[in-house]
């Protein structure tokens, strides 16, 4: 039977979660517009990011909020080695071996976890874990309004930093044209670094929003990289108004799919979307044709 009041429920529940969705997938879209590479450790990454944030509050008390300013800093600081100290120099500037190396280092991280903190699925407690808000007839959870207005922000301020400062033209100048931005004097191989340190704290900044109303486990990185990688095809290879576009739209689809299909299949539509979109639109909604 159809209720309104449920369906308003389902479509802003899949907002909330879909802003998530978007942040770990400009992360990824970043990453690929400017090296032009899928990053396959991005979910590995996020898994780390969950962790992190996990054991600063077992261990020391930090609420996954307040830890922001601790755990963003760490994942860009981590894309940053990584791809100055491993990427680049295993890489050899072909792109092929780029994509082998991250495919690698996402395994290394996987089994490091396996092999410290077992496979043991874990979350927390928070004070606010259970609590809700009303929002017309539909109650939604305090966390994921948080983790909503969250996302707007660190996307928001993402936005500003590739269109307002010197980093961000020269990050744009080097996915562009990158020969052309080595003769201006840009430091390519620093601007790489910094694109994939910003990917990277992008999941910082989502696994704080994530872990109050979620888990982590060696493993809880592959179901979000396939719909963040879903969302990137969807909005457009490279596109950052796709990406937050295109986390909404599928964020919407899942929840729906969970009320009409049941939970267990709430993502078979995102993945019909993907095919769609790959068929009759490999471009993307904000993509250009190559």
């Amino acid at each position: 039977m159809f209720d309104p009041s449920i369906l308003f429920s389902s479509v802003l529940n899949g907002l909330t979660t879909g802003a998530v969705y978007a942040l770990i997938a400009l992360g990824l879209t970043l990453i690929y517009g400017v090296l032009h590479i899928i990053n396959f450790a991005h979910g590995a990454s996020l898994m780390l990011a969950l962790y992190a944030v996990y054991f600063l509050k077992e261990r020391w008390g930090i609420d996954p909020y307040l830890a922001l300013p601790i755990v963003i800093p760490g994942m860009f600081a981590l894309g940053y080695g990584l791809q100055r100290l491993v990427i680049n120099r295993a890489g050899h500037g072909k792109d092929e071996n780029i994509l082998l190396v991250t495919l690698g280092i996402a395994i290394v991280m996987e089994n490091l976890a396996l092999l410290f903190f077992k496979s043991d699925t874990r979350n927390i407690d928070t004070a606010y874990a259970l609590s809700t808000v009303a929002i017309g007839p539909a109650m939604i959870a305090v966390p994921k309004l948080v983790a909503f207005a969250g996302a707007l922000v660190v996307s928001a301020l993402l936005f500003w930093v590739m269109g307002r400062t010197d980093l961000g033209r020269a990050i744009r100048a080097v996915a562009k044209e990158k020969e052309g931005a080595k003769l201006m004097g840009i430091d390519v191989d620093h601007v790489y670094a910094m694109s994939f340190g910003i990917g990277l704290a992008c999941l910082g900044a989502a696994a704080c929003f994530l872990l109050p109303a979620y888990y982590v486990n060696p493993q809880v990185g592959g179901g979000f990289v396939l719909v963040a990688f879903t969302i990137v095809v969807l909005g457009g290879m490279g596109s950052f108004v796709g990406a937050l576009i295109g986390g909404f739209l599928v964020g919407i689809v899942e929840s729906l799919g969970g009320l009409y299909l049941g939970e267990s299949l709430g993502q078979i539509g995102i993945f019909a979307i993907f095919i769609g979109v790959v068929l009759f639109r490999p471009q993307g909604m904000f993509g250009a044709k190559a």
